[in-house]
């Protein structure tokens, strides 16, 4: 219904913010990650997710398109909320989240709040293949910074501008480390992604 906000902060608390959205303010839910990346009296754009019952509606709000993508993911397994896949989201970035995921690592798993041992093979039983098609079926969900190399940051850069998610840029720039410059880097990106309409 709401696909994002954009407003100033006005007020930064434990788990959510306040959004002036041309004077109506918004309390929107945030996870841990989005509210350190937030300032009170700064402009901000929230990618929304609005949860609705009987007895309340309730705004979630990520700064990031990866982690709304994680937080669909996440409440679309059986016996998670929102809240919980907020709590989860507060405790693990995505891309560790979905490794875990795909790597079936349970004991990774059931540290984060509100996950038990079932909860944590539902996750495993449920989202397995999004997370391997997040992946490219390659084994990581996302390369670390690291493996990347430093000569293609401007290259994801570049891509991350154009709309592809972090996941889309790590798995095709690896391929590449220390072979391509920047100009090259992103050229083989796009004829990649072009590739995979």
């Amino acid at each position: 219904m709401i696909g994002f906000l954009r407003g100033q902060v006005v007020q930064l608390l434990t788990d959510y913010c306040l959004l002036d959205v041309g004077g109506v303010g918004y309390r929107v839910f945030i996870p841990t990650s989005t509210r350190s990346r937030l300032k009170t009296g700064e402009e901000a754009m929230l990618f929304t997710h609005l949860s609705v019952r009987e007895d309340a509606m309730t705004l979630y709000g990520f700064e990031s398109q990866e982690e709304y993508q994680g937080f669909q993911m996440l409440i679309s397994v059986s016996g998670i909320g929102p809240k919980v896949a907020l709590g989860i989201l507060s405790s693990i970035t995505v891309s560790k989240l979905f490794q875990a995921i795909h790597g079936k690592q349970i004991a990774v798993l059931t540290k984060l709040p509100g996950v038990g041992k079932k909860s944590a093979e539902r996750m495993i039983l449920e989202l397995k293949d999004k997370a391997a098609e997040l992946d490219g079926g390659e084994g990581e969900l996302e390369a670390p910074a690291e493996e990347i190399g430093d000569s293609l940051s401007d290259a994801a850069a570049a891509l991350s501008s154009l709309g592809y998610s972090q996941a889309e840029i790590s798995s095709v720039l690896r391929r590449v480390k220390g072979t391509a410059s920047t100009e090259e880097a992103v050229k083989f990106a796009l004829k990649e992604f072009a590739g995979r309409k």
